[in-house]
């Protein structure tokens, strides 16, 4: 079974958003945890929650993705940065539990500012040991990254290193983007095999829990950020319905992140549906 999603607002709640992922089509969805750009989370409400959780298991919705806010950066020289990074990473966690048992969150690693890679990845992990706990069920990803600026995780090595430091690893995976790969210079379009090849000998691909699915509108190897909608972009539809039917990728959730609206999420998904039967 294909499981597949888009990126939805949880503004107006938990089961709202439910609704809104099988009124396009989806089985999955990811969801910013706050404010793209920080703030204080909105509280829970306990009855959104059952009537959420009562949908998912109705409509075989399996699991879900949070995704941090862009601003935190738990690599970053100035402390309060780090401090930041660190509290809005153990307060999220810490909602997951309350949300849903055994989901996904996933954030961007950081960037390290001119520190270097090493130091990037030292201050990380840091955080990581600190907010990790062994009787969290949440699986808290590392997200790969297009190597702009002082980004850290735009080489899988880095990824690993990340997890090699990792005190309770089996609570740590992996969530592929494939723009961010494809612009870091991973040919995702000639060579998908031996990217996935690469993948497993650096990280393996049973820490692989989730991809983002989004098509590149700079050129390969152009190490910038830049989602386009499926089929208009420098990777194609062709090459992502390799990598979506690809047997070594089954049963892991896809996520889009496209510039689209519901209407344009739902046209997506039926693509990928209707291509994979």
């Amino acid at each position: 079974m294909l499981i597949i999603g888009a990126h939805l607002s949880i503004s107006k709640g938990f089961e709202h958003i439910a609704q809104e992922a099988l009124s396009i089509g989806a089985n999955t969805f990811q969801f910013f945890t706050r404010n793209p750009r920080g703030g204080k989370a909105k509280d829970l409400d306990s009855n959104d929650l059952i009537q959420f959780r009562s949908t998912c298991q109705k409509h075989d919705i399996p699991i879900c993705l949070a995704h941090a806010p862009y601003t935190i950066n738990p690599a970053a020289e100035n402390p309060q940065t780090r401090s930041f990074a660190e509290q809005t990473l153990k307060e999220d966690l810490s909602r997951m539990e309350q949300i849903s048992k055994n989901q996904l969150y996933n954030f961007h690693p950081g960037s390290h500012v001119g520190q270097g890679i090493e130091q990037g990845i030292s201050l990380i992990t840091e955080i990581l040991n600190r907010i990790i706990k062994p009787e969290q069920t949440t699986t808290l990803l590392l997200e790969t990254m297009s190597g702009k600026g002082s980004e850290i995780g735009s080489r899988f090595e880095e990824i690993q290193e990340i997890i090699n430091r990792i005190q309770i690893p089996e609570h740590i995976g992996v969530c592929l983007d494939t723009c961010h790969v494809y612009s870091a210079g991973y040919d995702i379009v000639s060579n998908l095999e031996a990217v996935l090849e690469e993948f497993d000998k650096i990280i393996g691909l049973n820490r692989l829990k989730a991809i983002h699915l989004n098509d590149s509108l700079t050129p390969f190897n152009s190490h910038k950020d830049r989602h386009a909608k499926i089929g208009e972009g420098s990777i194609g539809a062709d090459a992502l319905l390799h990598l979506v039917s690809h047997p070594l990728l089954k049963n892991i959730p896809f996520y889009l992140e496209t510039p689209n609206d519901l209407q344009g999420w739902a046209q997506e998904i039926a693509f990928f549906r209707e291509k994979t039967q």
